[in-house]
């Protein structure tokens, strides 16, 4: 994938008792059919004696892949709420489950709908969301005396420093969008008065916490 998208953090569960009925929903990241599948019969297995494991999943670049399923739910009232939530978030890679267990009293079409988006919302929102998107790495060797220059103007910008190391000079890798490159070319530059050798290493796929906007896992 080269264009940014969005995906849930991490596995995550949650449940909740509607007249009777418990959910129990969870939400998982994903990278293919094969994966959503395993995960699905996993679940199954582990509630083998709940009525319903109903389910959505997105997949692709492009959410191009969506599927869902009502597993013995009136047709409309599981699947696609929970698949709603997903295209609500602009969610892809991601995939929920909801298990019912009936309890004895029916919820009628709407009451379903409500308490399997419910169930969702409850289970993306305990997961997080992250963005994951395209950034540079570069390299900067430089001479102790423009470490704290560098460090200080690097905070007002989009100028992630992923790690320093000390040797006979400084190394400092910088994450930075891809369009910022000749941006930080030209600052170091600057602010060292060009002592400086810089390298441009990689472009890679990041997870970028939304809250924090600082990179949660690389690659």
């Amino acid at each position: 994938m080269e264009k940014s998208y969005k995906m849930i953090k991490q596995y995550a569960e949650a449940s909740f008792v509607e007249r009777k009925s418990r959910f129990i929903s969870y939400a998982m990241p994903i990278t293919t059919e094969e994966e959503a599948i395993q995960i699905l019969n996993t679940i199954r297995k582990k509630h083998y004696d709940a009525t319903h494991n109903c389910y959505a999943y997105i997949l692709g670049e492009n959410a191009e892949v969506q599927r869902s399923s009502d597993d013995g739910e009136p047709s409309g009232t599981a699947g696609v709420p929970i698949l709603e939530i997903l295209r609500k978030e602009s969610l892809t890679n991601t995939i929920v489950i909801v298990t019912r267990y009936f309890g004895g009293i029916l919820l009628g079409a709407g009451g379903l709908i409500r308490a399997y988006a419910e169930g969702a919302k409850m289970a993306v929102s305990a997961a997080g969301i992250i963005e994951v998107k395209k950034f540079s790495f570069f390299s900067v060797h430089i001479d102790y005396s423009y470490l704290g220059k560098i460090q200080h103007e690097a905070m007002k910008r989009e100028y992630i420093i992923l790690d320093t190391n000390y040797t006979d000079m400084v190394q400092i890798t910088f994450l930075i969008p891809p369009d910022l490159k000749d941006a930080l070319t030209e600052d170091i530059n600057n602010w060292t008065n060009g002592n400086v050798l810089i390298e441009h290493l990689k472009d890679d796929m990041v997870k970028v916490d939304l809250d924090t906007g600082k990179p949660v896992q690389l690659g």
